[in-house]
């Protein structure tokens, strides 16, 4: 299994707080985005890749492609995962990887969605996966920059 340093939920993926503040903290070195629509667009996975710094190994891939690298062997890279919602966090370890903690950054307003807290809104589907994730073993936190204290998402359920 690679070495996970950070599973963070931002539907921008790679940014500025991914890019400066997460990858200083976890001293990441590699970055593996997680999304089947972005992996199969060619356009957005260039866009993606240009807004990382060249020091960084990036991977663009599907649930099913990412599951298999990230069972592979450790290569002593510190591994930063992003995604785009839980489901997909759901479908990594359904497919066998392992995740203790999730750092829930960025889930904008979209139609469906209720705010939970600042830039945070999820749907109930979404709030439910959150709920089988923790059931799951998953410590799930909101911590959108690294110099928040991270806070419990069941603190914001209702």
């Amino acid at each position: 299994m690679l070495n996970i340093v950070l599973t963070r939920i931002d539907d921008r993926l790679i940014h500025g707080q991914v890019v400066t503040a997460w990858a200083k903290v976890t001293k990441g070195n590699r970055i593996i985005v997680v999304d089947d629509k972005v992996a199969n667009d060619e356009f957005m996975s260039k866009i993606i890749k240009m807004a990382a710094p060249a020091s960084f190994k990036i991977g663009i891939h599907t649930v099913e492609a990412a599951a298999e690298i990230l069972k592979g062997d450790d290569m002593g890279e510190r591994v930063i995962v992003l995604v785009k919602t839980p489901m997909t966090v759901k479908s990594l370890m359904d497919n066998g990887v392992k995740i203790q903690e999730l750092d829930l950054g960025g889930m904008g307003a979209t139609k469906g969605r209720k705010q939970l807290y600042r830039n945070i809104s999820i749907s109930d589907d979404e709030k439910i996966c959150f709920k089988e994730l923790i059931d799951d073993g998953v410590h799930v936190v909101v911590q959108i920059v690294p110099d928040d204290s991270p806070k419990d998402i069941q603190n914001f359920f209702k």
